[in-house]
């Protein structure tokens, strides 16, 4: 029997029963149809077309370069891969900051073009009108705080946020604001466990995790860090469940030997 007849379809009013349940949520990003297309048979509640395109996709270093055209492409390619998970869409840098007209134009284009069913955007105070317009078109938010990678010429470094009492007492203002504006869960990036913690008691909404510890209602990983694909990449909290990279890369030599040496195609393979 499939996952899809076993589990009923994930929505923004599933991920919040699942919090009230103690149930934890997890994500993972997708950005092509292949892939999300396991990971959603393997039962992922919610898959993230995440503006991390930008890096592991294009090998830009920063996120900041990454179009909205470009993110519709993405997720375009997953919504027509999935059957039971959440499609949630990045809103990319440019689209939404400082304009929440524009920010309703992003976030509708995203919704028609694509199909996928919610959108996500950073930060906090600062972004809650564009919260508030896009929500009147029915379109479904979900928040962003702690280290905000849009963010990074702003914070100069992808350090730890949250650390000083200052900016943890904003952090858990500002997750309370974004639960007032309506969003249906806020992701936390590498933030300290405890505050994280603390945010999660404090709001009903789902908090989803990334470096927050697990005192959390969820986690969230980018998938080519979780499959070991990337292999430069070493933060402290990512568990690493394969070794993609290496694997990857001997199957190919192999494969390019067997031509080489011509082994392939043999006889049983071929016409």
């Amino acid at each position: 029997m499939s996952v899809h007849s076993e589990v009923k379809k994930i929505t923004t009013h599933v991920l919040q029963e699942m919090k009230r349940n103690g149930e934890k949520i997890a994500m993972l990003t997708a950005y092509d149809f292949s892939l999300a297309r396991i990971l959603d048979h393997a039962g992922i509640d919610v898959l993230l077309v995440g503006d991390s395109a930008s890096n592991v996709m294009a090998g830009h270093e920063t996120t900041l370069p990454i179009t909205l055209d470009q993110m519709i492409y993405h997720a375009s390619s997953v919504v027509r891969a999935v059957q039971r998970a959440l499609v949630v869409v990045d809103l990319p840098f440019g689209s939404y900051q400082g304009n929440s007209k524009e920010a309703l134009q992003s976030a509708i284009r995203i919704m028609k073009e694509s199909g996928a069913h919610a959108v996500k955007l950073e930060g906090g105070r600062e972004v809650k009108e564009s919260i508030e317009r896009i929500l009147t078109a029915g379109v479904p938010v979900m928040g962003h705080l702690g280290l905000t990678p849009q963010s990074i010429y702003k914070f100069g470094t992808y350090v730890v946020r949250a650390r000083e009492e200052d900016e943890a007492q904003r952090l858990v203002e500002d997750a309370h604001t974004l639960e007032q504006a309506g969003c249906f869960a806020i992701v936390l990036e590498k933030i300290p466990a405890t505050l994280a913690a603390r945010v999660a008691q404090e709001v009903k909404i789902p908090i989803i995790g990334i470096g927050a510890g697990n005192g959390v209602d969820g986690q969230v990983l980018v998938l080519h860090d979780m499959l070991g694909i990337n292999n430069e990449f070493h933060p402290r909290f990512l568990r690493r469940y394969l070794n993609l990279y290496d694997e990857i890369k001997s199957a190919t030599g192999r494969y390019i030997a067997d031509v080489k040496n011509h082994d392939f195609p043999n006889e049983k393979e071929q016409y």
